[in-house]
């Protein structure tokens, strides 16, 4: 069965002082997330674990993200993260300042015939 998206969104985080990876993409990411909101999961009595969601995360150094650790923090839907080379390395004094980018996209089964649910 082919797949609809129905929402992509952009977000990007960072750690200042730690160079940690998984955070600074784990900010990316809740940073995307406060820009959306699926109400049509109640409209349309559709279960939230009929969407997957798909996180991309691009960091300069791919290999020191945790993505379990990602995927276990998304709050509903089939999650799936995978990482990228991205985002940017910022010297800061003794420090690296890390930056993370986010892309966070959910979708679900093709569905035919959408209708409203009566909201009484």
């Amino acid at each position: 069965m082919s797949e609809q998206r129905i929402i992509i969104e952009m977000g990007m985080g960072n750690d200042l002082h730690g160079m940690d990876y998984t955070k600074a993409c784990a900010r990316a990411i809740e940073d995307a997330l406060r820009h959306s909101s699926l109400p049509l999961f109640g409209v349309l009595d559709l279960p939230h674990d009929a969407m997957r969601v798909q996180v991309t995360v691009a960091v300069q150094d791919p290999d020191q993200v945790d993505i379990d650790a990602l995927a276990a923090k998304l709050p509903r839907g089939r999650a799936q993260v995978r990482t990228v080379f991205g985002g940017l390395n910022v010297p800061s004094g003794d420090e690296v300042i890390v930056v993370a980018q986010a892309s966070v996209e959910a979708f679900l089964p093709k569905q035919d015939g959408w209708r409203l649910r009566d909201p009484s």
